[in-house]
């Protein structure tokens, strides 16, 4: 029963650092679309 809780526990904490990770790398794209210089669809042509 230990060994099942345990398992458990694990697999939340592993999905709420997963979840986290996008959620930062989410952040971390808008930045960069908000504060790039060159919008993406530009090709200068």
């Amino acid at each position: 029963m230990k060994k099942l809780l345990l398992v458990a526990l694990a697999a939340i904490g592993g999905l709420l650092v997963y979840r986290q990770i996008q959620a930062d790398k989410a952040e971390q794209d808008l930045w960069t679309e908000a504060t790039d210089s060159v919008p993406s669809g530009s090709t200068g042509a």
